[in-house]
C-alpha cells in the first residue's frame, strides 16, 4: 500500500474501530514488527470495559483571504491591476520604505520547504509561497505547515503549464480555479495573489484571476536558481535586490540546495542594509 504524509489512514482506522484493543496493537506495533496476525475467522477477545477512544478532530477554518503583513486589516489593490506587479509601490496600500518581498515558487516540497521555513524562522522573517495545487494535494500538511507558520500562500495553478499563455480559456480556468479551492480548502486561506509559471501571461489568464480577486505578481529579481547556476551566482544576484523589489526563488521543482545554501546567507546581509522582508 502506498504511504504518504497520513501514514497508513486504512490500518489506523481499522485498529481505531477496534476500540482499546486496537489501540494497543498500534502501541505494539513498532515492537512486535515478526508477530503473526491471527487468522480472519478467529474469535476476538473482547475489549475491556471503560470508555471508548474518540477520533480527533482538526476542524478546517472558513477560507478567508490573508491581508499582507504590512496592512492587516486592509485588502490591498494595484495601482495597474491588469499589469503583472514586479515592485511592490505598484500596491496600494504601498509598503513602508526599504522593505522587500521574498517569494518563493514550485512547492510545497517535503524535502526543501521544510528547510525554507526553518531559515524565515531563523531570521524571523515571512515570505510569499506561490504554491501548485497538485503539490497541495499530495502535501498537505507540508502546505498546512506554510499557513500556519504566517507566510501568504498564493496560487501558481494546478499543474504548472510553462504553456498558460498559450493554453483555451477553459484550459487556463480549470488551472487556476483548481487550484485556487485546493489551496482554501487545505490552508483556510483564500489566494489573493497569483503568479503565472514563467511569467507566461494572457488576457485569460488575467480576466480568471479578477474573477477570483488575485492580483498578478511577476518579480524584479531573478536569480533563476531553479537552473541551478551555483551558489554563488544565486546570492550575488539577490544581493542586488533594493527597496521595493521582489525577489524570486523555489522550493520545490527539483535539487534546490543551492537556493538552501545562498538564503542562509543573503537574507542576514540584506537585513543589515536595513531593508525588511515583508509577506504580500
Amino acid at each position: 500500500m502506498r504511504v504518504t504524509e497520513a501514514g497508513e489512514p486504512s490500518r489506523r482506522k481499522a485498529l481505531w474501530l477496534m476500540g482499546a484493543a486496537g489501540l494497543a496493537a498500534l502501541s505494539a506495533d513498532g515492537v512486535r514488527q515478526s508477530a503473526k496476525a491471527p487468522h480472519a475467522d478467529a474469535p476476538r477477545t473482547p475489549s475491556p470495559p471503560g470508555p471508548r477512544p474518540r477520533a480527533i478532530i482538526h476542524p478546517k477554518p472558513t477560507p478567508s483571504p490573508r491581508a499582507p503583513s504590512w496592512s492587516p486589516n486592509q485588502h490591498v489593490t494595484a495601482v495597474k491591476p491588469k499589469t503583472p506587479i514586479r515592485d511592490l509601490s505598484e500596491l496600494v496600500p504601498a509598503p513602508p520604505p526599504k522593505t522587500i518581498a521574498l517569494t518563493i515558487d514550485d512547492g510545497p516540497s517535503p524535502l526543501y520547504t521544510p528547510k525554507v521555513l526553518d531559515i524565515l524562522a531563523e531570521n524571523e522573517i515571512h515570505a510569499t509561497f506561490f504554491i501548485i495545487g497538485e503539490q497541495v494535494k499530495e502535501f498537505p500538511k507540508t502546505t498546512r505547515r506554510i499557513a500556519d507558520a504566517g507566510h501568504q500562500v498564493c496560487n501558481h495553478t494546478m499543474t504548472h503549464p510553462l504553456s498558460l499563455g498559450h493554453l483555451s480559456t477553459k484550459q487556463v480556468r480549470k488551472e487556476i480555479v483548481e487550484a485556487h479551492d485546493r489551496i482554501a480548502q487545505v490552508t483556510g486561506i483564500v489566494p489573493t495573489f497569483f503568479r503565472a509559471p514563467g511569467g507566461n501571461w494572457s488576457k485569460a489568464t488575467m480576466d480568471t484571476i479578477a474573477e477570483h480577486g488575485m492580483l498578478p505578481i511577476d518579480w524584479a529579481v531573478d536569480p533563476r536558481d531553479w537552473s541551478r547556476p551555483g551558489v554563488g551566482h544565486i546570492r550575488r544576484t539577490l544581493l542586488t535586490a533594493k527597496a521595493g523589489n521582489i525577489l524570486l526563488c523555489h522550493d520545490g521543482g527539483g535539487d534546490r540546495s543551492q537556493t538552501m545554501a545562498s538564503l542562509k546567507t543573503v537574507i542576514p546581509k540584506l537585513k543589515k542594509r536595513g531593508l525588511t522582508f515583508v509577506a504580500l
